[in-house]
């Protein structure tokens, strides 16, 4: 009886340090921080004795614990709206547009073959006055706030709404239908403004938390997040035939309303201004597009000091070169480059001897248009397609430039061009693509 009392002892005191060990190993700390750029210090294996020669025993991953993980996204994301929101404000605008009023299509009463006696006389147009709004950030103390062009463009009067539900007219002191950027000003003592935190749209990947904050349908002040879903995707402004590039898709939900406000990142930093959706009802589908910070700081305080802002222009439309038509052109199927399509007369590209393409050919129900120039590189960097020419334009160029253009001509040959560039014409909506 004492020998089994013995081996009872010992049974339980081996299933309590086990017990302990299993205990241990189930806890996790969780802290937020940027990461560090300091490597932390790795620590040995522990090993067994399975046989005469050491072997590093299997190492035990700790379960996280899941509440925490949500409880510190929790924290993180009302964090950002706290930040964030006294920086944030809801536009609303009044365009006032005269019309005039169509006249019944009746004849005198009892005679209605008989026209009506005063049909075709002068009228007078009436008034309408049609309402939007939008979002828009604090950019400065100075009462700058950014926001899209197309919300307050041909705006009569423009009104701002404060987190604080104050209210301020405000006056349209630049846009850009180009990059569909604007800036309003507000008479507001600088100790009521808080202006944002710019963050670096350049560093960007998919995956990281972007997060939303506007005005979604009248909603004021609602914040969604989500992901970063692409980068560089290349987007057509409204009020302009020019594309924006380098443009940040995203989950996040973003609806009429949301249009001028920011894209954060998780620290709270602005990294684009929400602009745009892909929707077949009109309403978020988890597919919205925000201009990136990086174009509005080259843009924003051009808008501040001169109301407008002047582009870099080559003087082309163009196509991304597809492997069909590069096989066309007798080039090997995985060339890449900007296939010219047309030349605009008199422009920097027209003046430097750039071709567009004079063939077109249908293969499988799609119409191609081949036999211009194939722009490969612009100032040594690849161009795989159209999206890079413009981002390089955009971004790195100004009027009266000089760029090296690579080409590829009509027989195969590479030349090599130096283009000045001009300002962009102000022109009308087009279906084309041009730069």
């Amino acid at each position: 009886m004492k020998g089994w009392l013995s081996r009872q002892g010992l049974i339980m005191i081996s299933l309590f340090i086990v017990a302990s060990l299993a205990i241990t190993g189930c806890t996790q700390t969780l802290a937020l921080s940027e990461p560090s750029a300091a490597a932390a210090t790795p620590t040995a294996a522990p090993t067994v004795e399975a046989s005469p020669t050491p072997t590093p025993a299997a190492e035990t991953m700790a379960l996280p614990d899941a509440q925490a993980i949500v409880a510190a996204q929790e924290a993180v994301l009302s964090h950002i709206y706290e930040t964030v929101l006294p920086s944030v404000v809801h536009i609303r605008v009044v365009q006032k547009i005269q019309r005039i009023p169509e006249m019944p299509n009746r004849g005198l009463p009892g005679y209605p073959w008989f026209p009506y006696p005063y049909w075709g006389l002068p009228r007078a147009p009436q008034e309408f006055y049609r309402r939007g709004e939008g979002s828009g950030f604090v950019w400065d103390r100075e009462g700058h706030i950014v926001t899209n062009n197309h919300v307050v463009e041909d705006a009569d009067r423009v009104e701002v709404v404060f987190a604080d539900h104050s209210v301020a007219e405000a006056k349209v002191l630049g846009t850009d239908p180009d990059s569909d950027l604007a800036v309003i000003k507000v008479d507001v003592p600088p100790e009521r403004l808080k202006p944002v935190t710019l963050g670096d749209s350049d560093t960007l990947k998919v995956g990281q938390m972007a997060i939303a904050i506007g005005n979604p349908f009248g909603q004021e002040f609602t914040m969604t997040s989500g992901i970063i879903s692409a980068l560089g995707r290349t987007i057509r402004s409204g009020a302009s035939p020019f594309s924006i590039p380098e443009v940040i898709q995203t989950d996040a939900a973003i609806n009429p309303g949301n249009s001028g406000g920011p894209l954060l990142d998780r620290m709270g930093r602005v990294i684009g201004i929400n602009a745009m959706i892909i929707s077949r009802s009109g309403a978020n589908a988890g597919i919205g597009f925000a201009i990136p910070i990086n174009i509005a700081k080259r843009v924003v305080p051009e808008l501040i000091e001169k109301g407008t802002y002047e582009y870099a222009w080559l003087g082309i439309t163009g196509t991304d070169l597809v492997p069909e038509v590069a096989e066309l052109m007798g080039l090997p199927r995985d060339t890449r480059g900007a296939l010219v399509v047309d030349v605009a007369k008199d422009s920097p590209a027209d003046k430097a001897g750039l071709r567009g393409s004079d063939k077109t050919l249908r293969v499988e129900g799609e119409e191609y248009q081949f036999g211009g120039d194939v722009i490969v590189s612009i100032d040594g960097q690849p161009v795989r397609g159209m999206d890079d020419l413009i981002a390089y334009l955009v971004k790195n160029t100004r009027p009266g430039d000089k760029v090296t253009l690579e080409l590829i001509r009509r027989k195969g040959e590479r030349e090599t061009v130096i283009v000045t560039l001009a300002p962009r014409p102000h022109r009308t909506r087009s279906g084309s693509s041009r730069e």
